[in-house]
């Protein structure tokens, strides 16, 4: 393990359930694989644009007229994406908001999800290039959605799991603080995720 990247997007500093279990995830990390750098992507403080039409023009062009404009209209798109093959393991850490997950978060996604970078098309479908990775989604959310009445409100984890395995990455883990809105719940969330980061395969 040479290189672990951690994405995070909660607004909340010291006061989100995510990040507090990332913590803990990161002192299992450096215990487990002690000469791996943490790449650390905090995507409050990096602001990450929404895709635009130079960039979009140069995710899909192959112009070589473009040269120069393109690669300057990529330069933070191929930041993102050589940081991300780079690493051995994906860690993304993400509350949900209005059941799914947070503008920023979808930044990186499609600044990352590039063909011919992270994916290619081929005859018969399409070939992730991202592979032999790990995952680990650290979820946070302020109601339960892994059993019961909202399980099927819950566009986090498919949607993270579905997009990971388009660009190749299957073995994804997950590790939950659920019910932070529930006062019953809410006390032991954390401590809970923090048990099922201990369980984690690494």
């Amino acid at each position: 393990m040479k290189q672990i990247l951690v994405v995070e997007a909660s607004p909340r500093g010291t006061a989100s359930a995510s990040r507090a279990l990332t913590l803990s995830l990161i002192e299992r990390l450096k215990a487990q694989y002690p000469t791996a750098k943490i790449a650390g992507r905090d995507l409050v403080k990096d602001k990450l644009p929404a895709l635009d039409a130079p960039t979009v023009k140069g995710i899909f062009t192959k112009d070589p007229t473009e040269g120069q404009a393109l690669k300057e209209a990529l330069r933070l798109s191929d930041q993102l994406t050589d940081e991300l093959l780079a690493s051995d393991m994906l860690v993304i850490a993400t509350p949900m908001w209005n059941f799914a997950i947070p503008s920023s978060l979808k930044a990186w996604i499609d600044l990352i999800v590039r063909p011919g970078r992270t994916f290619n098309y081929t005859g018969t479908g399409v070939t992730g290039l991202a592979k032999d990775k790990k995952a680990i989604l650290v979820l946070a959310s302020g109601g339960v959605f892994t059993e019961g009445e909202w399980a099927s409100w819950d566009f986090v984890e498919p949607y993270l799991r579905r997009i990971l395995s388009f660009i190749g990455i299957y073995d994804v883990q997950i590790v939950r603080a659920e019910g932070m809105n529930i006062p019953p719940l809410a006390e032991h969330a954390v401590s809970k995720g923090e048990k099922a980061v201990d369980r984690l395969s690494l």
